[in-house]
Formats: structure tokens, C-alpha cells, sequence
């Protein structure tokens, strides 16, 4: 099939199907320019479903990427709050920051000067080039990934290498709609080309595609090795009050309110409260055990979280969820 036929089908398909999503409202050319930082920013590692409200309120609450370069931390991380990966946050000021200092307060168009900016890599670069400026690329995020895998049947580790999944985005052609189109094929990885239980009935890439014709959709991905670290957190309450500290340890959190930690070796992984609590943050489980502490060590930039003042301040979800466990062990 030729490949302008490819577009108009996948096309026609978005037209139709295509979800109603904050950041794809009509708006100025401005505007779009700063929802799609911003989505683009709030959608690394996280599902869109989870993603729209935020960003409502985000938009809602720094409005333009002027307000976004001089907003203050504390606001910046509450309208942030929940969302986790914080890092992105800071990397979005940031990134504000520098549009205005090298680029006189426009988004550039380009993909070097893209990724310049911090927290922009490759695939966000090319998202914001497609989506805010209708130039012809694909990005290649996880659900691009996915519909070439099963279309071209590709289950050995170098055929899913990023190199060979890049060579194979070809098979898309272009569109006269750059923006629309790159944000179709994700859509349809999305909603259709589901990692389990795909649905090729509703598929216009159907025809063309051979894991469809085998009746074999299982996704070979390549082994990511995840780190299991321990850590033991201090617990000091007095009167109803917990100790915690601002975080400049750790690279994960950095700058966030945490319980006092340390990373331990595995045959330390002892708890005085019976308790352990796993959380897994990017490539890292953490095993973290919770050990009451007796006595107030002063720390600098500690702070003593009141237990019903825990929703009037910004603390991480890494840290409420350790809050809940200590809270049912008291």
C-alpha cells in the first residue's frame, strides 16, 4: 500500500477518534507553543489520564511562559504536587528561563536548539517540532514503538533497537498535516495498539500489519535492569509532629521535604517498627525499612510537619506514602 494512502487512513482515523485533550484546544500560536512545552514537559513517564488535570491547573495557575520563568519554587511545586518525577518541574523553569535569556522569549524551532534546553531530549524535542510547528517528523515514544513492532513483526533484540525502530518509522510516509499526524500515530499506539489485548478490529494499519495476520501480538521489549537499593528512614515524632529534612543527599527529590535516610546494605535491612516500605522511583527500587528514633537530632533545614498539616504543604508522594505506613504503626 502506498504510503500516502498509510497517512490518509491514520488520519481519517484521528479525525474520528482523536480524545479531547486540554493541550489540543484552538488557541494563538503562543498559546499552543507554551501547552505543548508544558504537556510535553508533564507526559514523560506519565499517562495521560493522570496528566489533564494537572496541566489544567498548571495553565490555569502560570498561565504564560513569562509567569513560568519567574514563578517561585513553593508555587511551582505545588501546582507540580502529586505529579511526581519533581525534576521535571525545575527543568521546565529552567528551560522558561533560558527561552528568554538566548532564545528573546520564544520556543525555538529547532531541534539543536531544542535540545538545549534542559530536560528536552530527543523524543520531546521532536514532539514540540510535529505539534507546535507542523514540521514532518515522528516521534518515537512508547507507543510508536509498539505499533512498529507488530506491524513489522519485530521480536529480536536488534530489530527493536532504537536505531532499527527509527529506520522503520518510515513506513508512516508524511502527511501535509505534520502536527496532527505524529500526534495520530501516538494516539493510535495509545487507544488501539494496546501493550495486551489490542484492538485490531478498529484499526486502520490492520491490513498492513503482520503480527495481525500471525494472530500473535505478544511485545518483546528490551530488558531494563532495575536497581534495588536500601535505605533506612528515621522516624521522630514528639506531640503529633514529625521530623523531616530537605532533601540534598539524594539525587532522586532533590530539594523536597523527606524523612531523614541512608542507604544501608541488605543484612542491615532491620526494622525497630516492624515496617518496610517499597517504592520504585525511574530504574531504582527502594526498599526502605522504618526505624523510630527517640531523639531529636538537629538537622540543618529540618522541619516539623504537623500530622494534620499534611495536606497544606508540599510534600512529594514518596513521602506521604512513608507518612501513611509510620502512621498506621503509631
Amino acid at each position: 500500500m502506498k504510503k500516502e494512502n498509510i497517512s490518509k487512513k491514520i488520519l481519517y482515523w484521528y479525525d474520528n477518534n482523536k480524545r479531547i485533550l486540554p493541550w489540543r484546544k484552538t488557541t494563538s500560536k503562543k498559546n499552543k507553543n507554551y501547552y505543548t512545552l508544558v504537556s510535553e514537559f508533564m507526559l514523560q513517564q506519565t499517562q495521560v489520564k493522570t496528566v489533564i488535570p494537572y496541566f489544567e491547573n498548571f495553565i490555569k495557575k502560570i498561565p504564560n511562559l513569562k509567569k513560568l520563568s519567574n514563578v517561585n519554587d513553593e508555587k511551582l511545586m505545588k501546582c507540580w504536587q502529586g505529579l511526581g518525577y519533581y525534576s521535571r518541574a525545575r527543568n521546565l523553569k529552567k528551560t522558561a528561563k533560558k527561552i528568554f535569556s538566548n532564545f528573546k522569549g520564544s520556543l525555538p524551532n529547532n531541534l539543536e536548539d531544542l535540545k538545549t534546553l534542559p530536560g528536552i531530549g530527543d523524543y520531546t524535542a521532536r514532539a514540540i517540532m510535529a505539534i507546535a510547528f507542523n514540521v514532518p517528523v515522528v516521534p518515537l515514544d512508547g507507543n510508536v514503538e509498539r505499533v512498529l513492532k507488530r506491524v513489522f513483526y519485530l521480536k529480536r533484540e536488534s530489530e527493536i533497537s532504537k536505531d532499527n525502530l527509527n529506520k522503520k518509522k518510515s513506513f508512516f510516509g508524511v502527511s501535509n498535516r505534520p502536527g496532527d499526524y505524529a500526534q495520530a500515530i501516538m494516539e493510535i499506539g495509545a487507544l488501539i495498539c494496546k501493550p495486551a489485548s489490542p484492538s485490531c478490529e478498529e484499526c486502520p494499519l490492520s491490513k498492513n500489519c503482520i503480527s495481525f495476520k500471525k494472530n500473535d501480538f505478544e511485545i518483546k521489549s528490551k530488558n531494563k535492569f532495575n536497581k534495588v537499593k536500601y535505605f533506612e528512614a528515621s522516624i521522630y515524632n514528639n506531640k503529633e509532629k514529625y521530623l523531616l529534612i530537605k532533601n540534598n543527599e539524594f539525587n532522586f527529590l532533590k530539594n523536597l521535604l523527606i524523612f531523614p535516610m541512608k542507604e544501608v546494605k541488605k543484612d542491615k535491612f532491620k526494622s525497630s517498627i516492624d515496617s518496610k516500605v517499597n517504592i520504585k522511583i525511574s530504574n531504582m527500587n527502594m526498599k526502605i525499612i522504618l526505624n523510630k528514633n527517640n531523639k531529636r537530632n538537629k538537622i540543618k533545614g529540618d522541619f516539623m510537619l504537623d500530622k494534620n498539616n499534611i495536606n497544606k504543604i508540599i510534600l512529594p508522594s514518596f513521602t506521604k506514602k512513608i507518612f501513611e505506613t509510620v502512621s498506621k504503626h503509631q
